[in-house]
């Protein structure tokens, strides 16, 4: 074992430059979370977005389902679930089979969205967002309870009874004071798109007169590949992360919505923003010894980026990060 904890998100973006179909991108990400719980990975998180013309993943709870499979310690986190576009009910059985089927080792951000274009597919008003946030978090809670409970004026038990007592954590992910503010009234926590608002939450909390959640437990959100030869890696790389953050970018700017992502015109002024670093082995863990407390955390398949590039960088990081922290 090592004294640096690591973890990986996915979010499958696979646009057509990629030159993969979504199969082959599936079955890359399994194996990566199969090798990444071998190596004592914490934390593996899985997003959602519906529509998009880069094929990004439009249903976390299959695929969370098969690196469950695959794996055996690591938590997984689906972040976000965008509740406007969910049947509570069925939503609730799904995770509670999801919960069995891990051991209990999924948790759950649920959010409201933001992309005009998802609400326009599933035929709901953006206005709604709100409550329908609370409503699936309060039916998800009740029927997480494994006790019958009211529900739009019936009474309903959700069957079996999650696997863990109370099943998988719910907390809210945002990035307004209003989401703040909800995630103290009705979650477990909360996990904000930008860590300025998240003084809003610990105030709400600290005004119903619970314990201070404390600082924000979000840091820079900056995305680290490695490779021997930066220079190298970064013109194998830029491509993919210029897609995403330019894919991030657009649907921000729909609404101006607070976001760590922003468009931008090329590689060159990308490198120049820090927000994505292709960095040595070696560089790595100088950052990483540095850091109060060292957690690498990867994007493998950013934004498109090559299997075998992926597996190159994961790979350095098995072979010359990790030893660097062997006790």
């Amino acid at each position: 074992m090592t004294s640096a904890f690591f973890g990986l998100r996915f979010d499958f973006r696979n646009p057509a430059f990629a030159g993969t179909s979504p199969a082959e991108r599936y079955e890359a990400a399994l194996g990566m979370a199969e090798w990444a719980d071998r190596l004592g990975c914490v934390s593996i998180a899985v997003s959602e977005h519906h529509g998009s013309a880069d094929g990004y993943l439009p249903s976390p709870l299959p695929m969370v389902a098969a690196m469950s499979a695959r794996t055996a310690n690591v938590r997984f986190m689906v972040a976000a679930l965008i509740a406007p576009f969910y049947e509570p009910l069925r939503l609730a059985e799904d995770m509670i089979v999801l919960d069995h089927l891990s051991k209990g080792r999924v948790d759950l951000i649920v959010a409201g969205g933001y992309v005009h274009e998802e609400f326009a597919m599933y035929g709901v008003p953006m206005n709604e967002r709100a409550a329908r946030v609370v409503d699936v978090v309060s039916t998800l809670k009740a029927a997480f309870s494994g006790e019958p409970f009211s529900f739009r004026e019936r009474t309903v038990k959700v069957t079996p009874a999650p696997f863990r007592p109370g099943g998988p954590s719910i907390s809210l992910g945002g990035s307004s004071e209003a989401a703040a503010r909800r995630a103290a009234r009705i979650a477990d926590g909360f996990i904000p798109s930008v860590p300025e608002v998240w003084e809003f939450y610990r105030d709400e909390v600290i005004t119903l007169g619970r314990a201070d959640p404390g600082p924000c437990p979000i840091g820079e959100n900056r995305t680290v590949a490695l490779a021997e030869d930066p220079d190298k890696g970064w013109e194998q790389m830029a491509p993919f992360f210029l897609h995403e953050t330019n894919a991030y970018g657009e649907w921000q700017a729909q609404d101006e919505v607070a976001s760590p992502y922003r468009m931008v015109d090329d590689v060159d002024a990308l490198r120049l923003t820090g927000q994505y670093a292709v960095l040595t082995p070696d560089e790595y863990v100088a950052e990483l010894r540095a850091a109060p407390f060292p957690f690498a955390f990867f994007h493998p398949l950013c934004g498109g980026m090559p299997i075998d590039l992926a597996w190159s960088s994961l790979r350095l990081f098995e072979h010359e990060v990790l030893p660097a922290f062997e006790e």
